[in-house]
């Protein structure tokens, strides 16, 4: 990716260890808010993409919990469990690919189980993330963090949390183009991006139909075209 990408991997990594022991040693209390991706930037003398990275490995961890609009809050003194996978490397093309390999073995199958068990609430949800994501890209601000809520909103209509626990366990950096958004909005070709949005539109109406066959293939065809787009990116970016 970027020549500073693995510079900045230290840099999430020395955000992570600071926070971290912070939360264990209880200067930040199971409940309170960590101050804002505005005050940490300034703190850590760090960009906000950063820092954001940061807070997502911790909230992969357990350790910290995202309330939209309200701030991201601790939420426990330390990991309930060893993370399972290392840590998703952005700034490496392989770690990427791998991880969504992974992800396709797992969620294609929830879009199926998500078509056949979703409540009306939970296909209200998963629409209402899709519609999130789609006004984001439409006003050329960031949509990684929507793309994920879209995701994980399928996930829960499976109505087996097992699968949410998996998404949470990968964490927001399993979305590939969070590593290519800029600190104030979109960094990628609006064309790019209404293609995911088109796909997204596939998959939720696949599963508000019922049509376990076609949420599955609308995934694996989401999935697949995220593996083939990214590779060309990165080719493009000279990489």
């Amino acid at each position: 990716m970027q020549p500073g990408g693995r510079a900045r991997g230290g840099l999430v990594k020395h955000v992570i260890d600071a926070l971290r022991n912070e939360i264990a040693s209880g200067r930040f209390e199971v409940g309170d808010k960590l101050p804002s991706q505005s005050e940490l930037t300034d703190r850590f003398e760090v960009s906000r993409t950063v820092v954001r990275e940061a807070i997502a490995s911790l909230q992969a961890d357990g350790l910290v919990e995202a309330h939209q609009g309200a701030g991201v809050f601790v939420r426990a003194r330390s990991s309930a469990a060893p993370f399972a996978f290392q840590a998703i490397d952005q700034a490496r093309i392989s770690s990427m690919l791998e991880t969504l390999e992974l992800r396709s073995a797992v969620e294609i199958e929830a879009a199926g189980l998500a078509a056949l068990r979703r409540s009306p609430a939970q296909e209200e949800a998963i629409f209402r993330a899709h519609h999130a994501v789609a006004t984001q890209v439409a006003n050329g601000v960031r949509s990684a963090e929507a793309d994920f809520a879209f995701h994980k909103a399928i996930a829960a209509a499976t109505n087996n949390p097992r699968f949410v626990e998996f998404l949470d366990l990968l964490g927001q950096a399993a979305i590939p183009r969070a590593a290519m958004q800029g600190d104030n909005g979109e960094a990628l070709a609006p064309s790019y991006l209404q293609v995911i949005v088109d796909e997204h539109k596939r998959i939720a109406n696949a599963i508000s139909l019922g049509d376990d066959s076609a949420a599955r293939e609308a995934m694996r065809q989401h999935l697949k075209g995220s593996q083939q787009r990214y590779r060309r990116l990165l080719q493009t970016s000279g990489d």
